[in-house]
């Protein structure tokens, strides 16, 4: 068979081209009337930029009086008298003397990734523990809290500020998703009747109609607002319109969810295939993260590892798989992928081991056994119902499972990040 005839022809570029650069075209117009609306793509990076900065979000919490102010300088203080252990400690302590006679490879570190941190009093909670007991913290975390909801108690403020304590990367998840209602109190989608309905998002149809140009204009609110620039980002057209957004200059990032099912190499090549149509001059793409189906195997996180790395995003793209997922509702279990991703560490570059649940042994025993039918949930709900203790511990269930990884990684020779200013190499 002649493989040449899949070559693109340079007019089909050409048709693609006019297309988007067409001044009648109403599905840029639409966007470029987003962008205009906050000031232009170079004011809303510098709006962003400021909004970021952590002296900036310090000054914010302390004109508001916020008790979360007090937490944020002890973790710089925990910080910078280096409570935290070491990366040659946490060695020492999983390898004992055979430490100093192993090479580890920083090449192929695995990113040591949490899921949710829904709320920064549970970050403080387990930087607490990492001290005491000599852990390890993350050097990713995703948030799938309302941001709506966040913003009332400046909790999306205060976690902004930590994360650059602790030198982490993070994710958000906008309000304009599949579940209802949206930022504007309005249904998302007339099918869907919320996190029961969950199911939805694995079809792509939680962001229907003119529900992506509300997307953008969400994220450039938060990104200006408070510097978020991560997103979760779970449809097609919003994925299109985030590298959109990029290549016209905007600073955004964002992760693609497991919820938009990512199941086979050949989905993969076609979600890289756009990023690599839309990136810019420098080979750059806003697709930060890309987080696989549950159901994915070792063949296809290696096939999608090719793919990416062939188009030169083997620094750009991370890989995010997975390791243990909430025990309810998502998943069949006992779900747990810590041997597969130990076998992916010594040759797939740029992953991260994403801890969702605890390990499933542990997580089943618990009162209230992690739920991600938690994660829609009003906090004032929690609280009333008394969950929120309960939530906290399964939160700090996927901190052990974290642990354990880094652990086995470390058995290995294998390496990993952690939250790169509080464990020092």
């Amino acid at each position: 068979m002649d493989r040449e005839k899949l070559r693109i022809d340079a007019t089909q570029l050409e048709a693609i081209n006019d297309f988007l650069l067409n001044e009648d075209n109403p599905l840029i117009t639409e966007l470029l009337k987003i962008i205009e609306k906050y000031g232009g793509v170079e004011e809303i990076n510098k709006k962003a930029a400021e909004a970021r900065r952590l002296e900036h979000l310090l000054a914010v919490l302390e004109k508001k009086k916020s008790p979360y102010l007090a937490d944020l300088k002890w973790l710089q203080e925990q910080r910078d008298k280096g409570a935290f252990i070491s990366i040659s400690d946490f060695r020492q302590k999983v390898l004992g003397d055979k430490a100093e006679s192993m090479s580890f490879d920083d090449s192929f570190a695995v990113t040591l990734e949490i899921s949710a941190c829904q709320y920064f009093p549970w970050l403080i909670e387990q930087a607490k523990q990492a001290i005491d007991k000599e852990e390890l913290m993350p050097g990713r975390f995703i948030r799938v809290r309302k941001m709506k909801e966040q913003t009332q108690d400046d909790d999306i403020v205060a976690f902004a500020a930590a994360m650059q304590i602790l030198g982490s990367s993070y994710v958000e998840t906008l309000d304009t998703k599949g579940t209802a209602p949206g930022p504007d109190g309005a249904p998302v989608n007339i099918h869907l009747g919320g996190p029961e309905t969950i199911t939805g998002y694995f079809g792509g149809v939680g962001m229907p109609n003119d529900y992506v140009l509300k997307w953008a204009d969400e994220f450039l609110h938060y990104y200006t607002t408070y510097g978020v620039k991560q997103v979760l980002n779970i449809n097609p057209g919003s994925v299109l319109v985030g590298y959109i957004l990029y290549k016209l200059g905007i600073d955004l990032e964002f992760k693609i969810s497991v919820f938009m099912g990512n199941d086979n190499p050949y989905a993969c090549l076609w979600t890289l295939l756009t990023a690599k149509l839309f990136s810019r001059p420098d080979g750059t793409t806003p697709l930060i993260g890309f987080n696989l189906s549950n159901s994915v195997d070792k063949s296809t996180i290696e096939l999608a590892a090719f793919i990416r790395d062939d188009f030169g995003f083997e620094d750009v793209v991370r890989l995010e798989h997975h390791i243990t997922e909430t025990y309810k509702s998502i998943v069949r279990q006992p779900y747990d992928r810590t041997e597969e991703l130990v076998e992916l560490a010594d040759h797939v570059k740029n992953i991260s081991a994403k801890h969702e649940g605890g390990i499933p042994e542990i997580d089943v025993t618990r009162d209230h056994p992690s739920d991600i039918l938690d994660y829609f949930r009003d906090k004032s709900e929690i609280i009333e119902s008394g969950d929120m203790p309960k939530m906290l511990r399964n939160y700090l269930d996927k901190h052990h499972a974290l642990n354990r990884t880094a652990e086995e990684l470390t058995k290995k020779g294998l390496t990993f990040i952690a939250a790169p200013k509080l464990h020092k190499n």
